[in-house]
């Protein structure tokens, strides 16, 4: 009597851990590692790498946009300072 009910009560819970994990599985879990670290599956790397490639894209965009209003700064405080000594030579006095 013993032995049947322990079988019994053994069981559900071996049931509960095979749906547990098809649950899991359903749910898009793959079994691979995060995308953090490890290799990971086919997809998991290919998006990874378009996310990287799409990130790295933005940054160089960003870059582009810095260095072109850097030069027009620079333009711009090289007229301030040509027009500065332009001014203070038709002023005269003793540093010019």
């Amino acid at each position: 009597m013993m032995r049947t009910a322990f079988t019994k009560v053994a069981r559900p819970s071996m049931s509960r851990a095979t749906f547990a994990t098809t649950a899991r599985a359903m749910a898009g879990e793959t079994g691979a590692p995060p995308k953090t670290g490890g290799q990971g599956d086919a997809f998991q790397r290919r998006e990874k790498a378009q996310e990287d490639f799409a990130i790295k894209q933005r940054e160089k965009e960003k870059l582009l946009v810095l260095r072109k209003k850097l030069h027009e700064q620079q333009a711009h405080l090289k007229q301030l300072s040509d027009h500065i000594d332009e001014i203070t030579k038709g002023q005269g006095g003793e540093h010019n």
